[in-house]
């Protein structure tokens, strides 16, 4: 069975981007005589709002869709914490105290998330009572894995290559784990056989195939669908104020005529959509 899911984080009002990304999920399920589920992404400290919840699920029912929820991240913290102390006693994980300034001023490559940490904590001896982040040895772990493969729907057979983003932060300083350690707990626990998400996170795939593999957890597809792009050919964002479902609901915007446009490909100006 194909299962999908909509995995979005509280920490700001959803926009047509994610809008389009819940549609073509909740597509993909549907063709297949699968499930779309919700999963809402709540451990970002003090940025996650538990109220936009609430907002998300009455836009996801605005654009006409339906959904079996799934159990939040804040109730799999035990799942995470289980799954890092396995890294590090298979020595995968390193301390490291480094700040983002730190690393964009030592590091001599950028990688499809920004500068690629050089490995500056890497077998540094550390002050464990220090608030450190644990980083994954890519090297390391590769080396145990071998090379791997996954599948993408849109590029096909892809190479795993997780050191175009270096060793990655799997358990943060001051929140739990990384994005990348809980969605892929998080997708092997619901089921998930088909992960739909935006270009933007293609690269984030080659880590999460090599955590699967040192895990032992299922390995999904992907498909990763193109993004909604604003006047100016940058991807709409929720720190750079891309209006809201919430906002277009209230104007009275026609959601499932929205969703046949972004069905569709018209991503134009938000004037130009549909009202009831």
């Amino acid at each position: 069975m194909t299962i999908t899911r909509f995995a979005p984080s509280p920490n700001g009002l959803l926009h047509l981007g994610h809008a389009y990304s819940a549609i073509v999920a909740y597509d993909l399920a549907r063709h297949a005589g699968g499930k779309f589920l919700l999963r809402i992404e709540d451990i970002d400290g003090v940025r996650s709002k538990p109220e936009l919840a609430d907002a998300f699920r009455e836009d996801l029912r605005w654009l006409g869709l339906t959904w079996e929820e799934v159990p939040a991240q804040s109730t799999r913290l035990a799942s995470y914490e289980d799954a890092a102390a396995r890294l590090k006693s298979m020595g995968l994980l390193y301390a490291c105290t480094c700040t983002r300034s730190e690393i964009a001023a030592a590091a001599t490559k950028t990688g499809p998330e920004g500068p690629v940490y050089p490995g500056t904590c890497k077998g540094a001896s550390k002050d464990l009572n220090v608030p450190s982040a644990w980083r994954l040895d890519v090297e390391k772990a590769q080396r145990l894995t071998g090379q791997l493969e996954w599948q993408d729907d849109l590029a096909g057979v892809q190479t795993a290559e997780p050191e175009l983003l270096g060793d990655v932060v799997l358990w943060r300083k001051d929140n739990p784990a990384s994005y990348h350690l809980a969605a892929t707990l998080d997708d092997a626990a619901d089921g998930v056989t088909l992960v739909a998400r935006g270009q933007d996170l293609f690269a984030a795939s080659h880590i999460h195939r090599l955590l699967q593999a040192l895990l032992d957890l299922p390995v999904p597809r992907w498909h990763h669908h193109a993004l909604v792009l604003d006047e100016e050919g940058r991807k709409l964002a929720k720190r750079r104020g891309s209006q809201s479902l919430a906002d277009l609901r209230a104007s009275g915007v026609d959601g499932i005529q929205l969703g046949t446009d972004l069905r569709a490909g018209r991503f134009g100006p938000v004037n130009s959509l549909s009202k009831a």
